[in-house]
């Protein structure tokens, strides 16, 4: 239970600003889910510490999302506090002799016209990508052979015990949609990243490039969580979702996408129940058809790791 007014205090004297039984379908790329039972903004680092060790010590349950695009949200909603980077955490960004630092709520695509304008190269495949700087870290994104360990330095943390920490890249365990963030109750506030200095022009042209594939091949008009299951070893999920003539199965709104068979859409009005129900055939008729075992590459919101 949720002493709403004590958490209005929490957050008054943090400077944070507190939402009751906000909706969480606007603040995903999927467009769905119900409401949690409160959206707290934090717009710095010491606002983080004296939001998160009130939950902590009342035991209410709490996530942070970022930009949503990687995440489903059950119907019933979320029966806890739901946490969003804001102020310089998501918008701050610095160069200091090639090394950019940024907030982990900063958009990828700022991040990388950031670094564009600076001609400093390295980030051209996560641009498109439509996730925060922290999301991106967590489940170690990446398009188009490129990936953020690539170019990750180190990220700022707030730790299970309250503390503010400097990680190097090295200690978060990257790999493929995977980082040690995924088992620690670790929040990432910052981020740094080492890129070169390069052509200006040839690193638009990369991007324009890059965004022009995604843009011809993947259903960027539909709501969506980008690719719905992580490659398996060996294939690529699109392509065996296709061979088993998947592409267009459709429950409600829910919809294996016509034009690109690894994408999961809301083609109107689907609920989570109906883009479950879509993944778990297309899961269930590879398997039977081809062995392999597809895995959801979105979290669900709540559910236990």
């Amino acid at each position: 239970m949720i002493n709403f007014d004590e958490l209005t205090a929490v957050c008054e004297q943090a400077g944070a600003e507190l939402m009751p039984d906000a909706a969480l379908a606007p603040l995903t790329t999927f467009k769905l889910g119900g409401h949690c039972k409160a959206l707290i903004t934090l717009p710095d680092a010491q606002a983080c510490q004296t939001v998160y060790s009130y939950l902590r010590e009342n035991q209410i349950p709490y996530a942070l999302i970022g930009r949503g695009s990687n995440l489903l949200v059950p119907d019933e909603g979320y029966d806890g506090v739901v946490l969003k980077l804001s102020g310089k955490l998501s918008s701050e960004i610095t160069v200091d002799e090639g090394v950019v630092t940024c907030g982990a709520g900063v958009s990828l695509k700022n991040l990388c016209l950031f670094a564009l304008e600076r001609s400093l190269t390295g980030l051209e495949f996560a641009y498109g990508i439509p996730g925060s700087v922290g999301g991106a870290v967590y489940m170690n994104a990446g398009a188009y052979d490129g990936e953020i360990s690539q170019v990750l330095q180190f990220v700022t943390i707030l730790d299970e015990n309250g503390k503010l920490r400097t990680v190097p890249a090295e200690a978060l365990e990257l790999r493929y949609r995977h980082s040690i963030l995924m088992e620690r109750d670790w929040t990432v506030l910052n981020a740094g990243f080492w890129l070169e200095f390069g052509n200006t022009d040839v690193i638009r042209d990369k991007m324009q490039d890059l965004l022009g594939r995604r843009k011809s091949k993947q259903p960027l008009e539909f709501p969506s969580a980008g690719s719905t299951f992580k490659r398996p070893e060996g294939s690529y999920a699109s392509k065996l979702i296709d061979e088993c003539g998947l592409k267009g199965y459709a429950v409600g709104g829910a919809q294996v996408s016509e034009k690109h068979a690894g994408f999961v859409i809301n083609r109107g009005g689907a609920t989570f129940a109906d883009v479950m129900a879509v993944c778990r055939h297309v899961q269930e008729t590879v398997k039977a058809q081809t062995g392999y075992e597809l895995e959801l590459e979105p979290e669900i919101l709540g559910a236990k790791k």
